[in-house]
């Protein structure tokens, strides 16, 4: 592990003036997910969750996404410390990070394992570099995936592939996971084509964004019926928002595409 913290938590604006926020993973070599970047990252979205960016792009440096977690984690844990852990990663991380109003990017470039994988599966779009793998490995060490990855996998590529993904523990290809609908897009520069995706999401109606979010949200733990039934005031409420005001004067004076948004 290298002496300087183990993420990195940037903003800046995009050339229309939205806040874009970079957190990069940077824990050489390996990027492994050791108790320093677990904290590290922690406390990262906890700053965000404080004062949401309006798009989020999570990336990381050298050669690797991430190796995985470091096993040393895991060594001499009881039942209830590991079950402990899991639910400290999942209130720390996995459910903040899914509740930002904001759109949230992943960009694997190379190797994604274990955590770091499903993190990514946490983010609400995931691009990769042609060469990037991607594999939850746990059963090398006689785990599950414990940190969301096998029921986010299931809701992007079906049980079946969650299940032949995780107990084979083999790496899988960019191209492969994106026929599956778990990669949305592949990339040769995916940290040009990221950057421009979470820059062009910034510029975007945040808080139709965040309605999105809460619809899909509303879907995810109770079926269409509930998504339904939340959807009239989480969109309703978009009528008292300067952006869709904006938006809809823009569009019958000067034609589609125009408006400028400023997540208000």
């Amino acid at each position: 592990m290298s002496d300087s913290k183990p993420t990195r938590l940037e903003r800046a604006a995009t050339d229309k003036g939205a806040q874009l926020a970079v957190l990069t993973i940077d824990n050489p070599p390996l990027n492994l997910f050791d108790q320093a970047l677990m904290e590290s990252l922690a406390d990262d979205i906890a700053a965000l969750s404080a004062d949401p960016p309006r798009a989020l792009l999570i990336r990381a440096e050298g050669k690797v996404v991430s190796g995985g977690v470091d096993v040393h984690v895991f060594a001499g844990l009881s039942v209830e410390e590991g079950a402990e852990l899991w639910r400290r990663l999942f209130a720390r991380i996995i459910h903040p990070l899914e509740a930002l109003p904001c759109p949230v990017v992943f960009s694997a470039h190379g190797l994604c394992l274990t955590a770091a994988f499903e993190i990514a599966l946490a983010c609400d779009i995931l691009v990769a570099g042609s060469t990037a793998k991607f594999g939850l490995v746990e059963t090398v060490v006689g785990l599950t995936p414990s940190m969301g990855g096998p029921q986010r996998l299931a809701e992007r590529a079906g049980s079946g592939r969650a299940r032949e993904l995780v107990m084979t523990g083999d790496l899988y290809g960019a191209g492969e996971l994106a026929e599956w609908g778990v990669v949305n897009a592949v990339h040769e520069d995916v940290d040009t084509a990221a950057r421009e995706l979470a820059a062009r999401l910034a510029d975007g109606p945040t808080r139709a964004h965040a309605a999105t979010k809460q619809i899909v949200a509303a879907w995810r733990s109770g079926g269409v019926a509930h998504a339904d039934s939340v959807t009239p005031q989480v969109s309703g409420e978009l009528f008292d928002t300067a952006d869709l005001r904006g938006g809809v004067a823009s569009f019958l004076e000067v034609g589609p595409g125009k408006a400028t948004y400023t997540g208000q």
